[in-house]
């Protein structure tokens, strides 16, 4: 099969690795000539082009820009397709895509892989980046059956673990998730810059461990995908953050107060929950 990738960087440099191995033709298209010539040295793609036109001969392709590029990515190399190529792409968020995309192209089909590191660009991408991770489908009532058929087995070529779910469901599960945990370590970094004794500050930098490198890593990661995933996913990020201050409120209640029974209780339940969310 005949894939394209627009976006060579991780995930769509990983794609094209996977998809190689498994017998397909993949054509990337990047803006950047010197990326299509990385991927290309790299083994990530059989054929690069900064041109949207030469997908033209493609039977599928992932849209694995930025979240703000997907819908006028889409909107530009639609001209130079064919009306039965399937359209899929990787963001985080799926609501606003899927309701803008839709009206373009009837064979487009939302999705996300949860999978990825901290880096960035081709360099990062790597063989087998999917293998038991999750990777979301969004149909929606009018999704064509080929369309869905032809990304899950491209899907399950790739080691991943399908689910389907509306874009709606998707955005506030990832907003849970994903999206929150970015908010609160970016909280949590932004807090402990702004203690006023510059002794102290020092003496934190230099006894940090694995407890503040464990819940700081999301925040300090990417700045624009976290802005990304605020601005796409604003209205259930909102609601999963109110409810985190909720949370944090009671805590602060219950130290306040010193009421230990109480807080020691709500300890042990995240204890006996938190392996439902890692674990499964």
């Amino acid at each position: 099969m005949n894939i394209g990738i627009v976006g060579l960087g991780l995930i769509g440099g990983s794609l094209g690795f996977d998809l190689r191995t498994q017998g397909h033709k993949v054509l990337g298209v990047s803006h950047r000539e010197s990326t299509c010539q990385k991927a290309i040295a790299l083994g990530n793609v059989d054929k690069a082009s900064v041109e949207a036109k030469d997908l033209a001969a493609a039977e599928v392709v992932f849209i694995c820009t930025p979240l703000a590029l997907i819908v006028p990515t889409i909107e530009e190399l639609i001209a130079h397709l064919p009306s039965n190529v399937v359209i899929t792409d990787v963001g985080s968020v799926k609501t606003p895509i899927v309701k803008e995309v839709l009206p373009l192209w009837d064979n487009f089909l939302g999705g996300h892989p949860m999978a990825g590191t901290a880096n960035s660009g081709i360099e990062a991408a790597q063989r087998n980046l999917f293998v038991d991770r999750p990777y979301v489908l969004t149909p929606v009532k009018n999704t064509p059956s080929n369309a869905v058929k032809m990304l899950e087995e491209i899907i399950q070529q790739l080691g991943a673990n399908l689910y389907y779910c509306s874009p709606e469901q998707h955005d506030r599960a990832v907003s849970w998730i994903s999206h929150l945990p970015v908010m609160v370590s970016t909280s949590l970094i932004t807090a402990c810059i702004n203690e006023n004794d510059k002794e102290v500050l020092q003496l934190a930098k230099k006894l940090a461990s694995s407890g503040f490198k464990d819940t700081s890593r999301v925040g300090g990661g990417n700045p624009e995908l976290g802005m990304m995933m605020a601005r796409y996913n604003r209205e259930a990020l909102l609601i999963s953050l109110q409810q985190y201050r909720h949370s944090l409120d009671e805590l602060m209640e219950q130290i306040q107060q010193e009421d230990w029974k109480s807080l020691e209780e709500k300890l042990k339940i995240n204890q006996q929950v938190r392996p439902d969310f890692v674990d499964g």
